[in-house]
């Protein structure tokens, strides 16, 4: 029993920190009232009239007459989308009210395994951000069609479940829950033993495929893109996580058919998914997500519910964390108000880490476990050769199977298309919008290089490489020529992680990512800069995604439909299978 946590609720003991003169946002009543919050050590011990417990050595924080609410929660985010190191991604998150994620660190595992995880959590605890382990269900992710540096297993991942901060499963894939594969079941089966949750990862899951996957014990999804979806995941009781990133914005579309029909939204919640650097920066984080939802419609207590409570729900964490209460975790923000929603300043964990608007001391940058660094190993340098997809030398034209890009959301959509041949080697064709797409494995396993067709990325020229691809993280490159291409993946090596921009065989621009070949040890600002300057020079090369290379990241994932590219080669994710991108010679 924390006995000095009850001392100072009884008012004997004075409080380290109080906060008076505020607006409570009470997430547990929807309430808005007058009140502040008194907290000892890391735990909230008053909320409400709680100038009884300030004595002299108390640390008085005066809202003035500014709202008071729980620190916000990420129910699913991947910190390394970022491409930031852990510190200053503390840094980026908590200045914007967010004091507690849940993360699976999955692409950390699939550089470099379990140990890297753990290397990152350690790093983690050094930072007032809270972090909450759902182990990752399978890595690699589609381990039949890609090549990863780190491996999983269910023993491993039995072993992961009992850390003290394991709290679920992670991502378990519905084409992987309804086709059986033994090992994730096993794992489905050993969270449940463990009393954890179960985290679905389920596009597209309909009908009786949604009905299995539900069965199975997976608890939420953050997969809906639309209104439908969204409905059908609180009709069969699972927690609606709508994801509101960088990678994909649903919020809009999702929420505002649930409160015009106003259906009970106490299993709904927010998440980022992925956040790029320069919407964290510029955008923001969950306030942004807030300031969305009240747009949409929400009251500005059921905002903030989205971001605290709710998600504390997913996990069955709400006694400990998600509100202002007696007893909980002291994530506190001081914000205005809903009409021009801002955080003001943050206290996480007991300690203040944001005051007016600044932080209060940043995080620097620490030396890195050497498990994280020089995780790039290619068999060998690539050639323009090695890109060529090649047929018989007296073909002049071939049918072949494209995959699109959206542009507002990183899903592929197939396109049969003509391209032409020339010397064997089909061409790639700028009129058509078909480009070169390749990964080449970088783990230094096999050499294997996977190649296809591109369309939706509509660049005129060169090519763009990045060791950010998902879910194996090889490096993943697409071009308008080899030449470029094989220019792009070789300096990629060389800075051992990153992503390049090349035209006509010289680099335009580049960034670092040191650790494991996906993070940065600049600032948040810093790396935003330089992650604008990649955007601009690939826009000039006539791409208008406006994050080329995050979309880039997923057109390597295997468990995405429709079609993906992998160091094995052209995937038909729906089929489950690996395809020739060739259909047929036709000249």
């Amino acid at each position: 029993m924390n006995t000095k946590l009850l001392s100072v609720a009884k008012g004997e003991t004075p409080a380290d920190i109080v906060i008076k003169n505020g607006r409570i946002v009470n997430v547990y009543t929807k309430e808005i009232y007058e009140g502040g919050v008194s907290i000892t050590g890391d735990r909230i011990a008053a909320i409400g009239d709680v100038g009884y417990t300030i004595g002299e050595s108390t640390q008085i924080i005066d809202a003035s007459g500014n709202y008071i609410t729980p620190g916000f929660i990420d129910g699913h985010i991947h910190p390394e989308s970022t491409s930031l190191s852990i510190q200053s991604f503390a840094n980026l998150v908590l200045k914007h009210g967010t004091t507690v994620i849940f993360t699976d660190l999955h692409e950390a595992g699939v550089v470099s395994g379990l140990e890297a995880i753990e290397a990152l959590l350690d790093e983690a605890q050094e930072t007032a951000l809270k972090h909450y382990f759902v182990v990752p269900s399978h890595v690699p992710f589609s381990p039949q069609f890609e090549t990863s540096g780190g491996s999983f297993n269910t023993e491993i991942i039995k072993g992961a479940l009992q850390r003290e901060d394991a709290v679920g499963l992670s991502e378990a894939v519905s084409v992987y829950i309804i086709a059986g594969f033994p090992d994730l079941l096993d794992s489905i089966d050993a969270a449940k033993a463990a009393g954890k949750s179960i985290q679905g990862h389920l596009p597209d899951a309909t009908g009786a495929h949604f009905n299995v996957v539900a069965a199975a014990g997976v608890s939420t999804d953050h997969e809906a893109i639309s209104p439908d979806e969204g409905l059908l995941r609180l009709r069969n009781g699972l927690h609606l996580m709508i994801r509101e990133g960088s990678a994909a914005r649903s919020l809009e579309t999702i929420l505002a058919p649930i409160l015009e029909q106003k259906l009970d939204t106490s299993r709904v919640s927010i998440v980022t998914d992925d956040l790029h650097t320069v919407d964290g920066v510029f955008r923001g984080h969950l306030d942004d997500a807030v300031r969305t939802a009240l747009k949409t419609g929400a009251g500005f207590a059921d905002a903030i519910q989205f971001v605290s409570l709710n998600a504390a729900r997913a996990f069955s964490l709400e006694n400990e964390i998600g509100g202002l209460a007696p007893g909980k975790r002291a994530d506190v923000n001081i914000t205005t108000g809903p009409e021009d929603f801002k955080i003001l300043s943050v206290i996480s964990g007991g300690t203040l880490v944001v005051s007016d608007e600044k932080l209060v001391a940043p995080y620097p940058v620490k030396a890195h476990d050497p498990k994280l660094l020089n995780t790039v190993h290619l068999k060998r340098p690539v050639t323009a050769a090695d890109f060529a997809v090649k047929v018989a030398d007296s073909v002049s034209k071939v049918r072949v199977q494209i995959m699109d890009t959206l542009q507002w959301i990183p899903l592929t959509e197939g396109r049969v298309v003509e391209l032409a041949v020339k010397d064997g080697v089909v061409q790639s064709d700028l009129e058509q919008d078909v480009l070169y797409i390749a990964q080449v494995e970088r783990h230094g396993k096999n050499g294997n290089i996977g190649k296809a067709f591109m369309g939706g990325f509509r660049i005129k020229e060169g090519a763009i490489a990045s060791s950010v691809g998902h879910d194996n993280h090889n490096i993943i490159v697409l071009g308008t020529n080899h030449e470029d291409m094989a220019v792009a993946v070789n300096r990629v090596a060389t800075l051992q992680g990153g992503q390049v921009v090349v035209n006509k065989g010289a680099v335009v621009s580049e960034v670092a990512y040191p650790i494991l070949g996906l993070l940065s040890d600049l600032d948040a600002a810093s790396l935003a800069a330089v992650k604008q300057k990649l955007n601009a020079d690939i826009h000039e090369l006539g791409s208008e995604i406006p994050i080329p290379f995050m979309f880039l990241s997923f057109i390597s994932l295997a468990a995405i439909p429709s079609y993906a590219v992998t160091d094995k080669g052209f995937i038909d994710v729906l089929g489950q299978k690996i395809i020739d991108p060739v259909l047929e010679t036709i000249g």
